[in-house]
């Protein structure tokens, strides 16, 4: 029997059939991938609570010619915290919901599976902001993909030292020589440049480090509701149904 053993998230889950599910896994060896899990509706099957959204722990699929199946899986983490807060949950949906539309198939997605691994852990923490962690994550995510903004120097010459302004449809910082044409020009506190610069430049695990005031943060969900209004063409079902809950 040809079978492979991946350690991965749960991004979402589907029925098929009238006992089985269909299931997609952040995977740190083979990227996102399909997967069938046979008879997971029925309640006492062993995997009715492993293929749940969320979940994260190692998974043993059986390799066919055009599909997997889930033969086992051990569970290290479901996030239970986050069931029991309806807020918090639907924040967690919408960050899978996101991973899932920006990961791909036997691409490596180890930097993303990190990031939603960490950011889960971090929405259990009562000390840290929903809304702060939101914009941690889509700043950081848009980074792995490559379309992060331009945080450092001035999106155009790569001055550092001119007064900067922060243009979301150039991309990023601009500097007062060559933003004559910015339309969109916003002048960014500098403790809401200084994280934006944190989040691009640091490690994964250092990310959910900090908190901001107020100020900033209203500030910095600003920059990223805008930023992504821009540069993330899909509307998540997710984040619809968190905005009727706040």
């Amino acid at each position: 029997m040809n079978q492979i053993t991946v350690t991965g998230m749960v991004l979402s889950t589907a029925p098929v059939g009238e006992y089985d599910r269909r299931v997609v896994i952040l995977t740190r060896e083979q990227g996102k991938l399909s997967a069938f899990a046979k008879g997971a509706r029925k309640p006492n099957s062993p995997l009715v609570g492993a293929v749940n959204p969320l979940s994260f722990g190692e998974f043993v699929l059986y390799v066919g010619r055009s599909s997997y199946t889930i033969q086992s899986a051990r569970i290290s983490n479901y996030f239970s915290e986050l069931r029991q807060d309806m807020i918090a949950a639907y924040y967690g949906f919408y960050f899978l919901e996101f991973a899932n539309y920006y990961t791909r198939e036997a691409n490596d997605e180890r930097e993303m599976l990190k990031l939603l691994y960490q950011t889960m852990k971090a929405l259990t923490n009562e000390k840290l902001p929903n809304r702060l962690i939101r914009c941690i994550f889509e700043l950081k995510a848009l980074c792995i993909n490559g379309v992060g903004p331009q945080v450092f120097g001035c999106v155009s010459c790569g001055n550092t030292e001119r007064p900067m302004q922060f243009s979301v449809k150039k991309g990023g910082l601009v500097c007062e020589e060559c933003g004559s044409d910015v339309i969109d020009g916003m002048k960014l506190h500098p403790s809401t440049l200084y994280s934006m610069q944190y989040i691009e430049s640091s490690k994964i695990e250092k990310l959910y480090t900090f908190l901001v005031t107020e100020e900033v943060l209203i500030e910095l969900e600003k920059v990223m509701e805008r930023y992504c209004d821009v540069y993330v063409e899909k509307r998540f079902k997710s984040l619809e149904i968190l905005q009727t809950l706040l």
